[in-house]
């Protein structure tokens, strides 16, 4: 089961993946150096950690999408984001971002260069079964979704100090 599946409704995966570059930034570009850095909660990760998060998330995405075109019966290494989280201390919202949509715009080509036939390739998720191409692009549109709208609850809960 796709558990970024619900985020979608009845929106387009591609077209999703295709503007989230853009709504990060017009995001992070109403956010203070202050929002940037608030929690919304004891636990929960600041605007720059999500920002982390998603290029960290897309150098994964990429990886799999290629192994799943490569390599038959691949299975996908899944990894924990918490422990990838704790390497986020000294980066930047900025670089975060540019590293983000640097690699979504070689993503795209590569997503919009696939035949048709591609999409239904397989990969071997161990946590979450069996997936393909095109479940992993709907993963990548879903849980853009998720942190977009994480992002956007802090710029509107944020009340400063």
């Amino acid at each position: 089961m796709n558990p970024y599946a619900s985020f979608l409704g009845g929106s387009d995966p591609i077209a999703v993946i295709e503007t989230t570059s853009r709504a990060l930034a017009e995001v992070v570009a109403r956010l203070s150096p202050e929002q940037i850095e608030w929690r919304p909660a004891p636990g929960k990760w600041n605007a720059r950690e999500i920002l982390c998060h998603l290029a960290d998330s897309e150098i994964a995405f990429a990886f799999r999408l290629r192994q799943t075109l490569a390599e038959p019966h691949h299975v996908i290494q899944p990894f924990d984001q918490e422990q990838w989280a704790g390497t986020y201390g000294g980066l930047t919202a900025r670089g975060a971002l540019n590293a983000f949509s640097s690699f979504r715009e070689w993503d795209l080509a590569l997503i919009s260069t696939m035949p048709a036939d591609a999409m239904n390739k397989v990969v071997t998720h161990p946590e979450r079964g069996e997936m393909t191409f095109r479940v992993i692009v709907e993963t990548m549109a879903g849980h853009d979704i998720n942190h977009l709208l994480q992002l956007e609850k802090i710029a509107a809960g944020f009340h400063g100090s």
